[in-house]
């Protein structure tokens, strides 16, 4: 029987095939967790993997990155199980893989590119559709020559969604414009965002960026902690776009809480610079919340990739808080470090730790005080709703007696109001 994607459409059979070699950097070389990984992203995008092969060699062959004998090893792969294409855990230079795709006689890509077709098939919001398109381009760019002759045109297949081969037969000039107007449109999209910070910076409102690896359960988190209905499915790259939802972390205390796009080994690193718009909020965040699936046995290789891009994105010195999740699926021994806490967000187990932990972070980033303000003065209450957290209001005979959150910003403003 003919099986299906949820698209309806045949669901492309994939050999996978890895390398781990000495010469390469530890983390791009191909193990069983990163294999079986990259099964979970063919079947993310549509497909099924029915085999895989990993070659431990010295360094990788120049001309087929494998050697002879796996390249013969997936050719009887690919003609027994009736594969469609054959995908590589590791990046494949453009003549590797045309001299791939034509020893195996199958369509071929590699994880850079079965990523990028993921994220083509998943972005919705214009913002998204514009990173997508401009990190393809920039991946195609270099495979333009003589690559195109080996590939047909199938509508939906993995790997042939986004800007597609029928646009990309055209020149480099044509694709150096499409790309340098595509960098202008997500300048456009910085500047949207850039007024929606200040504005937020201005009312004094502080933000918590949820992070972790892909399918950690930062979407249940949100959703979890605000209410938000977010889609939060099983599944890799199920969240592009950063959603922000208010979240009260006490009775007159609001802040946002953003959940963003999760990260994962060999990220494409055009995927990074395009998503930048996206992923610059971390470097504007009060905090970092780092949600870990402690549940997964790769967690902490997992948790350590994270924080490289943490890095990248010059979020390091942000205050960072690590965030166990799946607490109650975890067998072993709970992390007890004081920047930390364990919960499950599925369960709410935790959560209330979590949010005292959270604020006790953003108090040391601000100031709790009780304010004695004139009748006549009356008015800085409104400003303070808007711009500060206001915890308690009291009316006395002697004035107005408020119990509020101030930031450093605010703090000079209502000094002179300050009571013991």
């Amino acid at each position: 029987m003919e099986i299906k994607n949820v698209n309806g459409m045949k669901k492309e059979r994939a050999v996978l095939a890895g390398l781990s070699a000495a010469s390469m950097d530890e983390r791009e070389r191909s193990t069983e967790e990163s294999m079986a990984e990259l099964a979970a992203l063919v079947e993310t995008a549509g497909g099924e993997a029915v085999a895989w092969v990993l070659q431990n060699r010295q360094a990788p062959e120049p001309r087929s990155f494998l050697g002879e004998g796996k390249v013969r090893e997936l050719q009887e792969l690919i003609a027994s199980h009736g594969c469609d294409l054959a995908v590589f855990d590791n990046e494949l230079s453009p003549s590797q893989m045309r001299v791939l795709s034509e020893e195996l006689g199958v369509k071929v890509l590699d994880r850079s590119g079965l990523i990028l077709d993921i994220f083509a098939q998943r972005a919705r919001t214009r913002e998204g559709q514009l990173q997508v398109e401009l990190a393809q381009y920039q991946y195609l760019l270099p495979r333009l020559i003589g690559m195109w002759k080996h590939l047909e045109r199938q509508e939906g297949a993995i790997g042939t969604r986004g800007p597609g081969e029928t646009q990309l037969e055209s020149d480099r000039r044509h694709i150096g414009r499409k790309i340098s107007k595509l960098k202008e449109e997500l300048a456009a999209v910085r500047k949207v965002r850039g007024t929606q910070r200040r504005r937020r910076e201005k009312n004094a409102v502080p933000v918590a960026a949820l992070v972790g690896y892909t399918n950690a359960g930062k979407s249940t988190l949100l959703n979890r902690l605000t209410g938000a209905e977010i889609p939060a499915n099983d599944r890799l790259f199920d969240t592009l776009v950063t959603t922000t939802r208010r979240l009260m972390l006490e009775p007159g205390r609001e802040i946002l809480l953003s959940d963003t796009v999760g990260f994962i080994r060999k990220l494409p690193h055009h995927l990074v610079e395009a998503f930048k718009a996206t992923l610059e909020e971390l470097t504007y965040a009060d905090v970092l919340l780092h949600v870990i699936d402690l549940s997964n046995p790769e967690w902490e290789a997992q948790a350590e990739v994270v924080d490289d891009l943490i890095r990248q994105l010059g979020a390091e010195k942000t205050p960072c808080l690590r965030v166990y999740n799946k607490c109650d699926a975890y067998l072993g021994l709970l992390p007890r470090d004081r920047e930390s806490v364990c919960i499950s967000a599925r369960t709410g187990e935790g959560t209330d730790r979590l949010l005292e932990r959270l604020r006790e972070i953003l108090d040391r980033q601000g100031r709790r005080a009780a304010l004695l303000l004139p009748y006549d003065r009356g008015a800085l209450l409104d400003a303070l709703r808007r711009e500060g957290a206001v915890i308690s209001v009291d009316y006395r005979d002697e004035g107005i007696r408020a119990e509020v959150f101030l930031s450093e910003a605010l703090w000079p403003r209502f000094r002179e109001f300050v009571r013991e």
